[in-house]
């Protein structure tokens, strides 16, 4: 299966890189991998993560306070978020529309 993102997931992703990298070096880098490898482990067992409800389902991190919120759409998996956990949990439900 490809993995894609929402436009404003990719958005959130770019921001996550770019607070991480502020923080310490090769931090950004280690989220950004990170992120990657998740998306890779959905690809190869999408039903296996947490469901949410409504087809979606999360995807966690395992260094990082950050989940992978995704769909399957049309055979492919599409990411409506990159969504910190600790933060407004529900905020990306209205993606579901797009």
């Amino acid at each position: 299966m490809t993995v894609r993102l929402l436009e404003i997931a990719e958005i959130e992703l770019d921001q996550a890189v770019h607070w991480y990298r502020a923080q310490a070096p090769g931090m950004g880098e280690a989220f950004l991998i990170e992120v990657l490898s998740a998306a890779d482990r959905i690809a190869r067992f999408p039903e296996a993560w947490h469901p949410l409800g409504e087809g979606v389902r999360r995807c966690r991190l395992s260094r990082f306070p950050y989940g992978l919120i995704y769909t399957i759409d049309n055979g492919d998996i599409l990411v409506l978020a990159v969504a910190h956990l600790h933060r407004r949990p529900d905020y990306w439900r209205d993606r579901l529309q797009r």
